[in-house]
């Protein structure tokens, strides 16, 4: 299987250096190297050196994008079932300087709070067969990014690039996936994308449903469109009967079971609010919901507790397949190792779905006590870090990195203590 998404791939790179490079790249990420980055993965591949990993990500010839429309066309496959949702979500990545292309100090859920930041935006195809990345985006600021051309030069960024807010992003990938040929009835995102009005409307005009997370402070209309309120007020009118208890799917410790209630706020049974209790605490949440058809309160609470799912899938690639361990500041670099690792985790996915047991409709035979669970992502990596490892390292190989690594180190160290002086004999100048 991993010959075939290489075969897949092989014909977006024009030499066969940089395949056998990004074949090479794509084994150490699914190997056990602590840190994913070119130094770690050329040492895993037997290199002498990180260069031709890093001429992969920066200079070499190939197109990121045309080898993420053949990773969508590839989980598409492997992982196509009824009732697939598209899931849009945002992630940060820490760095230090000013550097990196979209850095800045902006608010990332990775931290809780506002830190220096690369934040991608990223579309998920889920399904029951298993869930996976299938398009990104960088997040470009407008201000300090998108309009210093000085900066967008230094980081690479092409001139076609322009601000794109992220409710934006996700519209482009979702018109992209589903032109694509992806099939999915539904798209859930949570409340930056719930609240923008133009991908609420993008997503009605292709017929595409909807059930986006709100704010307690939204407005709705109810009463057939004439009553506008807000969606929390609406919770005090709501009658005892009105509330249903519905799992939103299986967490870590068996279904996740909420009360559930939904009302009207169209002049049909198309467009509803969807309001989730837990039953412990009387938390709230709230879901804007439209669907081409009349659905059933059932397959709303589906799709709203899909969402939760690509919080195991962000785990998952940042922990199994490296997708924060880059060190790269260019703009074609970080694309160029966040799809790679998308696929290197699209291709664990697929495995675990093709090897999970097809159990009959017509007989529902219950595990046994000592049965195992089916194979997950994470023990499918260890495996096939078993498999791949290369033989025994011999020692001169380990104390050729250790050599290069230090002296790479030492010259940093030189740099820095170099800019550091004539940074203070300036300041005692101007002072003088």
């Amino acid at each position: 299987m991993f010959d075939q998404v290489m075969s897949r791939i092989a014909g977006r790179f024009g030499r066969v250096e940089p395949r056998a490079t990004a074949r090479a790249y794509l084994l150490g990420l699914l190997s056990s190297v602590e840190r994913k980055n070119c130094w770690q993965l050329a040492e895993q591949a037997g290199h002498t050196r990180p260069g031709p990993m890093q001429r992969l990500l920066r200079y070499a010839r190939w197109d990121a994008d045309a080898v993420r429309d053949d990773l969508r066309a590839y989980a598409a496959e492997h992982l196509g079932a009824d009732g697939g949702v598209l899931v849009v979500d945002e992630t940060g990545f820490l760095k230090k300087g000013r550097s990196s292309a979209g850095v800045q100090r902006q608010y990332t859920g990775t931290a809780g709070r506002i830190k220096n930041t690369q934040v991608g935006v990223f579309l998920a195809l889920v399904t029951s067969r298993g869930r996976a990345w299938i398009d990104r985006r960088l997040y470009l600021p407008e201000h300090s990014w998108a309009n210093d051309p000085e900066r967008r030069t230094a980081a690479g960024i092409p001139e076609t690039v322009q601000f794109a807010t992220k409710p934006r992003l996700a519209a482009e990938m979702i018109t992209a996936a589903l032109y694509a040929g992806i099939t999915a009835s539904w798209v859930t995102g949570d409340e930056a994308y719930g609240q923008d009005l133009q991908l609420r409307a993008a997503l009605e005009a292709r017929g595409t449903g909807y059930v986006m997370a709100a704010a307690c402070s939204m407005r709705v209309r109810i009463n057939h469109g004439r009553t506008l309120v807000r969606a929390d007020t609406v919770v005090g009118r709501l009658p005892t009967t009105a509330w249903q208890q519905h799992s939103a799917g299986n967490g870590a410790k068996g279904p996740r079971y909420y009360d559930w209630a939904w009302i009207q706020t169209g002049t049909d049974d198309h467009r509803h609010l969807l309001i989730r209790r837990n039953p412990s605490t009387g938390e709230l949440a709230f879901y804007l919901c439209w669907s081409p058809t009349e659905v059933p309160l059932s397959e709303l609470v589906r799709v709203a507790g899909v969402r939760w799912s690509v919080e195991e899938c962000f785990q998952a690639a940042k922990g199994q397949v490296g997708l924060d361990h880059y060190q790269v500041r260019n703009w074609t670099a970080w694309h160029r190792h966040i799809t790679l690792a998308m696929l290197a985790l699209a291709f664990l996915t697929a495995l675990a779905a093709d090897g999970a047991p097809q159990q009959s409709a017509d007989t529902h035979q219950p595990a046994r006590s000592r049965d195992p669970i089916t194979l997950t992502v994470p023990e499918i990596r260890r495996l096939l870090a078993a498999v791949f490892n290369p033989p025994a390292v011999p020692a001169a190989r380990l104390l050729h990195w250790s050599n290069w690594r230090r002296r790479h180190q030492a010259t940093a160290r030189r740099s820095h203590y170099r800019r550091r002086t004539r940074w203070i004999v300036h300041e005692t100048v101007l002072e003088y």
